[in-house]
C-alpha cells in the first residue's frame, strides 16, 4: 500500500513558541518537491509529546495542503489508549491518510497490553496503519510473533522498523511476505535495509537533504546499487545525527545550514550550544563542502 521515501518531519516554531505555519507549508512543500512518496507528521522527531492536540490537527492540514494527493500519516503517541482512539479519531476528521502508532509509552507495556493499545487505536480512526517498533527508543518490541497477531487486521498494513537489527528485515520477510509493507525507521541502516527487501524509508536527514535521500532509495529499488552506495557513503556522517537522544536539535540543524531554515525547539529541549553545536556544524558544513553530483533516476 505504502512504499518509497516517507519523511518524519520536523515541527517549525516562531521565536515566541507557536507553531510557524508558513514555514512548515515551505519546508514540507519541499519534501514533495524532490520526490517524496509520503509523509509523516508530528513523530518523534515532530517533538509530538511536546505539541497539543489541536496543533497537531493543524500541522496535518498544512501537510495536507502541500501533498498533491500523496499520503500524509498521522502519528499516534498516547501514554492512555483512550487519549489515542480519540486523538485517531481526530485525525481522520481533519483528513488524514493513516496513521503511525506508537504502544502506550513510556509505560513498557506486556505483548498483551501492547497489542489491545495498537488495535484499539487503529479501530478507533479507521484507516490504515503503519506500526512504529522503536524498542531501543520505547522499551517494547512489537516481535515476529506479535505481527502474527497483527496480520489477522487489516487496518494494520506497515511496520516501521527501527529495532536497530538488520536481520529483523529478514525475518519480517520470511514470516510474512508482502503482507506488511516495511518501512526502515534508522536513518542509518537505511541502504543496507533496501537491499534486503525493504519496501520504504521513514527518514529524518530527508528534511535537510531530501534529493540525496530520494536519489538513494530510487537507485537501490533500480538495482543500480554501487550508484546509492557512493551517496550513501557520503550522507553517512549526516545520517548518523539521527541516531542520538539529540536527534531533534541536531536534524534542525543541518536544516539550518541545508534549507536555510531555523533550529527552535520547544521546551524541555533546547537548541545545541558550545562544543556540541560545533562538532555537528563542522559534520554538517563537511557534507555540504562535498556534495554528490546525483545521478538521473
Amino acid at each position: 500500500m505504502w512504499k518509497g521515501v516517507f519523511p518524519a518531519v520536523t515541527t517549525k516554531f516562531t521565536q515566541d513558541g507557536g507553531l510557524d505555519k508558513a514555514e512548515m507549508e515551505r519546508c514540507f512543500a519541499l519534501q514533495f518537491e524532490a520526490g517524496v512518496d509520503g509523509m509523516i507528521v508530528c513523530g518523534s522527531l515532530g517533538e509530538n509529546m511536546a505539541l497539543e492536540p489541536e496543533e497537531k490537527l493543524e500541522i496535518l492540514r498544512i501537510a495536507k495542503s502541500v501533498a498533491a494527493g500523496k499520503p500524509v500519516l498521522m502519528t499516534i503517541c498516547e501514554s492512555a489508549t483512550a487519549r489515542g482512539r480519540k486523538a485517531a479519531v481526530a485525525a481522520a476528521q481533519a483528513g488524514a491518510d493513516g496513521f503511525m502508532i506508537l504502544p502506550g509509552v513510556p509505560y513498557k507495556s506486556a505483548p498483551a497490553e501492547t497489542l489491545n493499545h495498537i488495535q484499539s487505536v487503529a479501530a478507533a480512526g479507521g484507516l490504515p496503519v503503519m506500526v512504529y517498533n522503536n524498542p531501543i527508543g520505547y522499551g517494547v518490541d512489537v516481535t515476529v510473533p506479535m505481527f502474527e497477531e497483527l496480520a489477522k487486521n487489516d487496518l494494520i498494513v506497515a511496520m516501521k522498523e527501527s529495532t536497530d537489527d538488520i536481520r529483523r528485515v529478514t525475518d519480517v520477510i520470511n514470516a510474512f511476505g508482502t503482507r506488511f509493507d516495511v518501512f526502515t525507521g534508522v536513518d542509518n541502516l537505511a541502504l543496507e535495509s533496501l537491499v534486503m527487501g525493504a519496501d520504504g524509508w521513514v527518514a529524518g536527514l530527508v528534511v535537510a537533504f531530501p534529493k540525496e535521500t530520494v536519489a538513494i532509495y530510487r537507485l537501490a529499488k533500480a538495482g543500480r546499487i554501487a550508484e546509492a552506495l557512493e551517496i550513501y557513503r557520503w550522507f553517512r556522517p549526516l545520517l548518523d545525527l539521527d541516531v542520538s537522544t539529540f536527534l531533534v536539535q541536531q536534524i534542525k540543524l543541518a536544516e539550518v545550514f541545508a534549507i536555510h531554515s531555523n533550529d527552535r525547539v520547544r521546551e524541555p529541549r533546547l537548541p545545541l550550544e558550545g562544543e556540541h553545536r560545533a562538532r555537528v556544524a563542522a559534520i554538517i558544513e563537511k557534507a555540504l563542502a562535498s556534495r554528490p553530483v546525483l545521478p538521473a533516476v
